[in-house]
């Protein structure tokens, strides 16, 4: 970077800017010129063309000018400050609630206002409350023939100051890289929506291929890295094949050796394994935790709920056990004394497997030999805590796991520095899920399948998006349901399952589920991942038009687990939106993790996929991969061209969309 370059300067250097409005940017991480110049407009307003007076109309966002005729406050429920303009054909009305005695002062009669702003009925008459203006002495000059920006903003951030904050950033001495970003905030007259599409695509290939490229630098980085070999030792995963009681799948198979063949080398592993829900992607990290043991080194599994590390525990205790592989569950709700003893077994050893949640990123967690690291659902945890658990070995292998289905035309560019297996088959003797959409008017219906399947010793689910009532949102809440169900389904015996209970209260409400104990279980979405009860064949799902397709696929995949019929129930709460009755649609059509995944993007965007809400990993600040899909395959061949024979523009790309990566990428 030049000294010319602003990139880096502070938003504080610019006028206007002191402490105050520096922590309102700062809290939308813009810190630098240059964030300020990629947060870019949300949406650009017509301010070519004057409205007549008389002509405006309710509804409508319209750019209109006329002389102060009066003004004045007015008194009544809310007081006001009003100002009427007049123009040749008529007059009109702007209403201001929030003002003072010098804005007020402002409004002379004879000055002449421009203003933006929707027309609206206010009371029996159409009205402009607080409208975008600038005052005039003499008449305004003509509208200028450009769109005007509007951003996304917070409170006490109005559009004047971005639009003078931009104003100041834009006429300094940006590098080439940066030209349609500068285009995007200042369009030139007569700009077409298509040329503002095609200059946004013009950044977010950019910003893609920057991506990329840093990707592909991690992976080609990680071969200089050093971690445990792990070769063929007493090959004890054989012994676990033979006790299993089931046969592998051929894709099972595949990634199991994928996964070996990684493990022997001294490179440290960096495998993403993805498979749909109830494909058995445990068991396969169960083999690479028993080629670690093999060696005498330690396995770390980490998981984003308790529910589900207390799933794979019990999985992992009854495959590893039998073979002398000591495994241990650390948890947040663990008491003092047990906690102390669980973590003597790690750092002495005794425990080559520990399984948990974000407590294994403490630092009071020690592994003796900690060799390999698997990871159950990574978008979920963010970049920071994966490193804080790398940094317990000196080089762990690591396994990502995910139940997500990412679409595969982001999988080369997003997880560029990952190798890649995917588990695409289910296991024999696996029933497809009947899924059906349901009306408010048909519960009682519902209700009445449900007693009579509970009746036949099968088990069910009813997911709820609350835990209890609220004036805010109209959605059925798991306790009221929870309760009507105990009253409605005769001698069925329901449990409640939510994220507000303990740690002991969630594992025993499962425990009595999986026993049979419990015929129903209401729950939250706290068991969208990692329950496995075959007895449980029908999940019902109430509202489901306030989830994602990613989550109700998930939901969804909690049944069919065994070799008998099941059922989902999708139970709208009337009139959904036609995004949310294209969701539904898919839910019903399909059944295809890696489809359900690409209509996600389009109807919803990338954050359920990638997880970007959750960690920020992939949020990216320009592209939209719900918009933008069709640039992931040019941004990686532009990405692979580029690294091949300029490093010039690859270094320009980094200092521009990955600030402090170029210093240290070889490029």
């Amino acid at each position: 970077m030049t000294e010319a370059d602003p990139a880096h300067r502070s938003v504080q250097t610019l006028k206007g800017v002191g402490p105050s409005i520096r922590a309102q940017l700062e809290r939308l991480d813009i810190h630098t010129l240059e964030d300020l110049l990629l947060h870019l407009p949300m949406r650009y307003e017509d301010r070519t063309q004057l409205v007549p007076l008389a002509a405006v109309r309710p509804g409508e966002a319209i750019q209109f000018a006329g002389r102060i005729a009066s003004s004045g406050i007015q008194y009544g429920k809310r007081r006001s400050l009003t100002v009427t303009i007049e123009d040749d054909t008529g007059f009109l009305v702007l209403r201001f609630y929030h003002f003072n005695s010098r804005q007020q002062a402002t409004f002379r009669e004879g000055r002449y206002l421009r203003g933006y702003g929707e027309a609206r009925f206010i009371g029996n008459r159409v009205e402009v409350a607080h409208p975008d203006y600038q005052l005039h002495d003499g008449e305004p000059p003509e509208a200028e023939g450009e769109l005007t920006p509007v951003y996304s903003t917070a409170k006490g951030l109005s559009q004047k100051l971005w639009r003078r904050l931009i104003g100041q950033v834009l006429p300094l001495d940006w590098a080439d890289t940066y030209a349609p970003l500068c285009f995007l905030h200042a369009p030139p007259p007569h700009t077409t929506p298509e040329q503002i599409a095609e200059a946004r695509e013009s950044v977010a290939l950019d910003e893609l291929t920057a991506y990329y490229i840093v990707m592909k630098h991690r992976a080609r980085e990680r071969l200089s890295h050093r971690a445990t070999a792990l070769p063929r030792g007493p090959q004890w995963g054989r012994s676990l094949l033979a006790n299993l009681g089931f046969e592998l799948t051929g894709a099972q198979r595949r990634v199991v050796k994928d996964i070996l063949t990684d493990l022997e080398k001294r490179v440290p592993m960096l495998r993403l394994v993805q498979g749909d829900v109830g494909s058995g992607k445990t068991v396969v990290a169960a083999f690479a935790a028993i080629r670690a043991a093999e060696q005498g080194c330690q396995t770390a599994i980490m998981a984003p709920t308790e529910i589900l590390a207390e799933q794979h525990f019990l999985n992992f205790s009854t495959w590893l056990e039998p073979l002398g592989i000591g495994t241990v569950l650390l948890t947040g709700g663990l008491p003092a004394a047990e906690r102390r003893e669980r973590l003597a077994a790690i750092e002495h050893g005794e425990a080559l497997v520990a399984i948990g949640t974000h407590a294994l990123f403490q630092n009071q967690v020690q592994f003796a030999n900690l060799a390999l690291a698997i990871v159950d659902e990574q978008h979920r945890f963010g970049v920071y805590q994966r490193m804080a658990l790398r940094g317990k070995g000196v080089e762990p292998h690591q396994l990502i796991m995910t139940a997500t289905p990412i679409p595969r035309t982001l999988t080369m560019a997003l997880y560029a520095d990952m190798d890649l297996s995917i588990i695409d088959e289910l296991p024999v003797g696996r029933q497809p899920i009947d899924t059906r959409v349901m009306a408010p008017s048909q519960r009682q219906q519902l209700i009445d399948w449900l007693k009579h399947l509970l009746a036949t010793s099968r088990q069910a689910y009813w997911v709820c998006t609350l835990i209890e009532p609220s004036d805010d949102i109209d959605a059925a809440s798991a306790t009221e349901v929870a309760a009507e169900l105990a009253g409605r389904l005769n001698n069925a015996r329901v449990g409640l399952l939510h994220g507000r209970m303990s740690t002991a209260e969630k594992a025993e409400v499962m425990r009595r589920f999986k026993a049979h104990e419990l015929d129903l279980l209401v729950a939250t979405t706290v068991i969208e991942v990692g329950v496995d009860v075959p007895n449980a064949t029908a999940m019902i799902i109430e509202n489901p038009e306030r989830l994602g397709l990613a989550q109700l696929h998930q939901l969804r995949g909690r049944v069919g687990r065994g070799s008998n019929a099941s059922h989902c129930v999708l139970l709208h709460g009337g009139k959904p939106s036609a995004n949310a009755r294209a969701r539904l649609k898919v839910m019903r059509d399909s059944s295809d993790g890696f489809f359900i995944a690409e209509q996600d993007l389009k109807l919803r965007g990338p954050g359920e996929i990638l997880g970007a809400r959750q960690t920020g990993e992939q949020d990216f600040r320009v592209a939209d991969l719900s918009v933008h899909q069709h640039l992931v395959a040019k941004a990686v061949a532009r990405g692979d061209e580029l690294m091949a024979g300029d490093p010039g523009k690859v270094g320009r790309l980094l200092r521009a969309w990955t600030p402090g990566s170029s210093e240290t990428l070889a490029v």
